[in-house]
């Protein structure tokens, strides 16, 4: 018998699922929303089933939009003989802060048998089939630099060396402001393998 009310316990299994969610945080959560007067669970409930229901894919690029294409992939002032691949959408978010001006596409995730993502489960097919297309000069991999990304970046470049002139990988090492002493073996190595001309 659970001395909660099942409206607060399925509250708090809902929010276990969300990802850096324990069980602990879902109660907090949980209990900030019924007792607080700044929180609108109703605001909240709305803005999460427009998220669902509202929004899409772009069908270029697989970023989230509210039309069929995105912002991005419409307007003329793009390179888009260059396609930029990225993990997820808020790595869009990060490059276009950084000044990118080429095309961009969404994987939606990363290889990981673990956790059941495997190529179907990522828009792959909707990057190699637009890269078969023709245009494309170069794709940039911008994966994450861990195990599931690497793999990720490997089997990207496997399906698409045949059409792409082109495939390139981010550079790896340090970051700007970071202290040599501290930095792992790894990092290091892709610093000196990744160094440039001055």
């Amino acid at each position: 018998m659970s001395l909660l009310p099942p409206q607060i316990t399925k509250a708090i299994e809902e929010f276990s699922k969300l990802p850096g969610i324990g069980p602990k945080s879902a109660e907090r959560l949980t209990f900030h929303l019924l007792r607080s007067s700044k929180a609108n669970p109703e605001n909240l409930g709305q803005a999460l089933l427009s998220l669902k229901h509202e929004l899409k894919y772009c069908r270029t690029c697989q970023m989230v939009a509210l039309e069929e294409q995105c912002e991005l992939c419409r307007s003329g002032a793009r390179d888009q003989s260059t396609i930029l691949v990225v993990e997820d959408p808020l790595d869009v978010v990060a490059f276009e802060k950084a000044g990118y001006k080429g095309s961009y596409h969404v994987l939606h995730g990363v290889l990981s048998p673990i956790d059941g993502m495997g190529p179907e489960q990522l828009k792959l097919r909707e990057l190699i089939d637009r890269a078969k297309l023709g245009g494309i000069q170069e794709v940039i991999l911008a994966m994450n630099p861990d195990v599931e990304g690497e793999a990720t970046a490997a089997y990207i470049r496997s399906q698409m060396q045949a059409f792409v002139p082109k495939i390139t990988r981010l550079a790896h090492g340090l970051p700007m402001g970071a202290d040599i002493e501290f930095a792992d073996q790894v990092t290091l190595r892709e610093a000196l393998s990744g160094r440039r001309s001055l």
